[in-house]
């Protein structure tokens, strides 16, 4: 179900994130999907995230929509122009998928290759209005297409940008443009979500809660170093570095940022990097299991 729809059947949306495998055998990657989907309703497929080459998002999409999961295909506008942005979201609805989380995309220099050339055609703004293109049944030069898609656009909020007034604007620019809901970047103060939770519920769109799991001191201190965006506190370093288990703190510091996010946003985004068994054990322990 989409996930707009499906916010107005439930008070709690759960969403999680799933990363393609750096080649073709895809079965952990899968198996990966199968530890969470008892237990969120989508599951997002990253693409080319922090500019790593991996297998695409949506040929994952198409395998976790065949097992019966809910994907959210992500598209970034790094690596295509706005022609082979719009035949993507084309193939994306005529293999069943219907969710898109629409990006702009990591530069290149974060990835293992450097020396690739950007495109950066659209953003993530006018790629949610080549969406809403499409949804009407014309391509971003008003030619009409043989038929409409019904994809329902996603996008990205950051809740930790001071000042964060350009912040609201652009995700009311991004909400006129097409954008049905929204999933934050990891965010570990919630009382940050306040304004964003308000335009949202004034805008009628759910605003999901990104949830990063902390696993080790040096990953927290890496994300606060090398990753845009994301501001992980320094008494919550602290909490890591204390530990005996890091990774077992990293899932309380988690659940307890669900529980708060609980009180005001419509849903949750989790993060893991690659340990989604652990998507359970968060959630069993911030008492959210179905």
């Amino acid at each position: 179900m989409i996930i707009s729809e499906l916010a107005k059947q439930k008070p709690f949306i759960i969403t999680s994130e799933l990363t393609p495998p750096k080649g073709p055998d895809y079965g952990n990657t899968l198996k990966a999907a199968d530890s969470m989907e008892p237990f969120v309703d989508a599951i997002n497929v990253t693409d080319g995230q922090s500019a790593v080459m991996r297998m695409g998002s949506l040929g994952v999409c198409r395998l976790l929509a065949d097992r019966g999961n809910e994907p959210v295909f992500q598209l970034t506008c790094r690596d295509r122009n706005r022609i082979a942005l719009q035949s993507e979201l084309l193939n994306a609805f005529g293999l069943g998928i219907r969710n898109v989380l629409c990006l702009t995309g990591d530069h290149v220099a974060l990835g293992d290759h450097p020396d690739a050339k950007q495109v950066f055609d659209l953003d993530s703004v006018s790629l949610l209005w080549a969406v809403q293109r499409l949804n009407e049944g014309f391509d971003m030069r008003k030619n009409a297409l043989n038929g409409a898609t019904e994809l329902c656009a996603g996008a990205v909020v950051n809740p930790n940008a001071w000042p964060i007034e350009p912040q609201l604007l652009k995700m009311e620019r991004k909400i006129r443009t097409g954008a049905r809901f929204f999933q934050t970047q990891a965010v570990f103060d919630v009382s940050k979500l306040r304004p964003f939770v308000d335009l949202a519920r004034r805008m009628k769109v759910p605003l999901l809660a990104g949830v990063l799991l902390l696993k080790t001191p040096s990953m927290a201190r890496y994300v606060n170093a090398r990753v845009p965006g994301v501001e992980i506190p320094e008494n919550l370093i602290t909490e890591l570095e204390r530990s005996a288990d890091p990774t077992k703190t990293g899932i309380e510091i988690a659940a307890r940022i669900i529980v708060e996010s609980k009180e005001i946003c419509q849903g949750v985004h989790l993060i893991t990097g690659g340990r989604e068994e652990l998507v359970k054990e968060i959630l069993e322990k911030a008492d959210m299991l179905p």
